[in-house]
């Protein structure tokens, strides 16, 4: 039956016994169904245990239940046309979409949590229409390490704030969760590394009323919400927009979302702007990671 097994042979019949037995006497499909059941880093530690280990941590069995079920909708709109797919397993694919892809000009990125294989996107402020973006009175575009886009829009006065967006996706079923990220005033870092606010004082205009935030799918929901932008002084933000629900993965999901303050009343001023960011709602837990 195997290494590991010794053979009791008498005239009548032969009785296997086992000799010192090992996790490595397993079977190998028993393995692989063992590793199905655990998130992605369990399966990678497990697989360095030995040998037999690490040959049922390659199965497709193991892997296709970490992807979404639309995956081959995915691979075939986020992987480039001259990238072969062919014959790549199951794990293959899953490391590639594991890693953020950019896709719609780099404008976008899209990748898989390693621990639910759920999917994240991220639309940095180039994928918005921002009102007067293009006028340098009015915005400033900075490049920084601290957005994964390596740039933002810095807001230097304006009376009007309109960004608007949209993204049609093949969302795997379930729920999601919108959000901008913001921060009022500008960053920069001195020797040593210090993270230093600069132009603080020229933060005005956001506590007299409240951003309007909305999101509107293609499946009839709608959401509004309001809220006042004076937790941001200093510190990125992600403000909750509104939350979706996907119920077809194989049917793209139309998304238009916006974020307005334009009471002419005063002037705004001090605002940055990185990005967009989509999560399945039960990950929101892991923002301040990002």
């Amino acid at each position: 039956m195997g290494a590991g097994f010794s053979v009791l042979a008498t005239e009548t019949n032969t009785v296997f016994l086992p000799s010192n037995p090992t996790l490595g006497d397993l079977p190998e499909s028993c393995i692989a169904l063992i590793l199905s059941c655990l998130n992605p880093s369990e399966i990678c530690n497990l697989a360095c245990l030995n040998k037999a280990f690490h040959q049922a941590s390659l199965a497709d069995v193991v892997w296709e239940s970490k992807l979404p079920e639309n995956h081959q909708i995915l691979v075939k709109k986020l992987f480039s046309e001259d990238e072969s797919t062919q014959g790549l397993s199951m794990k293959e694919i899953f490391s590639r979409l594991y890693r953020p892809i950019r896709f719609s000009g780099d404008t976008k990125e899209v990748w898989l949590e390693k621990s639910r294989g759920g999917v994240c996107v991220a639309i940095s402020w180039k994928g918005l229409k921002i009102t007067g973006i293009d006028d340098r009175r009015y915005w400033t575009h900075i490049s920084t390490h601290e957005s994964r886009f390596h740039t933002i829009a810095y807001l230097q006065q304006m009376w009007w704030l309109e960004v608007e967006g949209n993204l049609e996706f093949e969302f795997p079923a379930g729920n999601y969760s919108l959000f901008f990220r913001l921060q009022l005033g500008r960053a920069s870092k001195r020797a040593g590394g210090r993270r230093i606010i600069r132009d603080l004082e020229q933060v005005h205009g956001w506590n007299i009323k409240p951003v309007q935030f909305q999101l509107a799918t293609s499946n009839g929901q709608h959401a509004i919400s309001e809220c006042y932008l004076n937790e941001a002084a200093g510190k990125w933000m992600h403000y909750h927009v509104a939350d979706f629900v996907v119920e077809n993965s194989y049917i793209p999901t139309k998304l238009k979302f916006s974020m307005a303050q334009i009471d002419c009343t005063h002037t705004k001023a001090g605002l940055c702007l990185d990005s967009v960011f989509i999560f399945p709602s039960e990950s929101m837990k892991k923002l301040k990671q990002i």
